[in-house]
């Protein structure tokens, strides 16, 4: 594996989706390194995604959402969680992928103290804020490099998943645009969430935009 080069992941949000299933995102803490394996994404775009925390345009919120590509936006939702979002398309353009579920590959000890509650491994990042909870990504983390060896989270090419093995469906959890199918997960993997309504294949020619 190795580090992405910030030139990968300078793309439209819908490619970086596909791209960063089988990506692996790596923490580091005091308490140790946890790996997790990506197997669900979401996209957004910017302000021509109605669900998009940029579609109203800049703020010093979704600030990081403009680039560059590379870093990680973090934001606080319903008062309890956080999400985690690798940045993408060119600097000044709006566009990110939320992390919904990862396999735990190493330090699963480490996550497991943080996820106490999980049965098994297979849960430990399943869902957008149990994943962060695993490895251990917080608010400190807004903005953090991905693409830099001493970041404290960083982003990892991993094992490419054939076409064949990925579906994909609507977004979770927004009003706007519901029904775009711009989630995508890796068919038959135990971390991915449970929400999979009207999932179907992607071929290899699908247009990344549809």
């Amino acid at each position: 594996m190795r580090l992405f080069a910030r030139e990968e992941l300078a793309v439209d949000p819908v490619e970086l989706a596909r791209l960063l299933l089988g990506a692996v995102i790596e923490t580091t803490s005091p308490e140790g390194v946890v790996a997790a394996r990506l197997v669900e994404v979401e996209a957004y775009r910017g302000q021509d995604d109605p669900a998009s925390h940029c579609y109203r345009g800049r703020t010093p919120r979704n600030e990081v959402m403009w680039g560059p590509a590379g870093h990680l936006y973090v934001y606080f939702v319903y008062g309890m969680h956080f999400c985690a979002n690798v940045v993408g398309r060119a600097d000044g353009e709006a566009g990110a992928v939320l992390l919904r579920g990862a396999e735990v590959l190493s330090g699963t000890g480490v996550a497991r103290g943080r996820r106490k509650a999980s049965r098994r491994d297979e849960d430990l990042a399943c869902g957008p804020a149990r994943l962060t909870t695993a490895l251990g990504i917080g608010p400190q983390h807004n903005g953090a490099d991905l693409l830099d060896p001493a970041s404290p989270v960083r982003l990892l090419t991993g094992e490419e998943v054939p076409s064949g093995r990925i579906l994909s469906g609507p977004r979770v959890g927004v009003a706007a645009a519901r029904d775009t199918p711009w989630r995508f997960w890796v068919d038959g993997s135990g971390s991915v969430s449970a929400y999979r309504r009207g999932g179907r294949r992607v071929p290899p020619t699908r247009p990344l935009t549809d």
